[in-house]
């Protein structure tokens, strides 16, 4: 039963529509931004005949830097729509663009840090994001101070979604 239904029967208190529609739109702009920054990754990685890995896991070892992380952590700085990061990571390890290794203090734990063959990966995607850096004010028209207001937003409806799992709002 959609909104406007429920609102109609006494089931919900009235909502603004104009304010609905402009939240439902930017909840599928997310998710549409998020897959068209993997596609341009994507296209990157083939421009420069990389074809062994892909953009997830480009984005992966990008994410990843210089750092030496445990997969949880790694998973916690970003989002990889459609993926599955232990496959990832594994398949990654393998090809050698990261090695895993177990914590000395805690076998359980497996710290991951990436080599030198993904630091050329990651560097792709360093390279492809300041070239983007210089277009995007003057060709996309988006400036810093419009980013550090979305990324705001972005952080706000972030926290606003994991309270309303954590406490079930």
């Amino acid at each position: 039963m959609n909104l406007a239904v429920r609102h109609a029967e006494g089931l919900e208190p009235p909502v603004n529509t104009q304010a609905l529609d402009a939240y439902i739109e930017a909840i599928r702009l997310i998710e549409r931004t998020h897959r068209r920054f993997l596609d341009v990754v994507k296209d990157e990685l083939d421009r420069l005949g990389e074809e062994e890995v892909n953009n997830v896991q480009a984005v992966l070892l990008h994410n990843l830097g210089r750092e030496v992380l445990t997969p949880s952590e790694l998973k916690s700085r970003g989002y990889y729509m459609g993926s599955n990061v232990s496959y990832n990571l594994k398949k990654l390890g393998e090809l050698g663009y990261l090695t895993q290794e177990r914590s000395t203090r805690d076998r359980r734990t497996v710290r991951i840090t990436v080599t030198e063959k993904g630091a050329r990966v990651a560097g792709i995607v360093d390279s492809l994001l300041a070239r983007h850096m210089q277009s995007l004010g003057p060709i996309g028209g988006v400036e810093q101070d419009s980013l550090d207001g979305a990324a705001q937003i972005l952080r706000r409806l972030d926290r606003f979604w994991k309270d309303q799992v954590l406490y079930r709002l």
